[in-house]
């Protein structure tokens, strides 16, 4: 992404109750048409974050990588969102968005 991009949560802080669903939302600025948007997970500082999925958006919005069943996403052409169902206390963590631009050779 450029300098001028931007990626942000819509809220620092999210919870739901084990067996429920909770949906993360991050928004962002870009001027990449073709853009993939990252999902993390980062459990403790001892070890490195973790790769949840990530999601095309714009132009690759159907590009997608979504290991884990639990985890859905959705994207627009401002805003990333996953939805993790049936939560259990393993669960807790720091979610992060990222976002990733890709311009094509003339």
């Amino acid at each position: 992404m450029l300098a001028r991009d931007t990626i942000s949560p819509v809220r620092d802080d999210v919870s739901g109750r084990e067996g429920e669903s909770v949906t993360l939302r991050c928004e962002y600025e870009t001027t990449y048409e073709y853009v993939y948007l990252y999902w993390f997970r980062h459990d403790s500082d001892l070890q490195p974050p973790r790769f949840i999925l990530w999601k095309g958006a714009r132009s690759r919005s159907s590009n997608k990588n979504i290991p884990d069943g639990r985890y859905k996403s959705q994207t627009s052409r401002t805003s990333t969102e996953v939805t993790i169902s049936s939560l259990t206390l393993a669960d807790s963590a720091l979610y992060y968005c990222d976002a990733l631009g890709e311009r094509l050779p003339a």
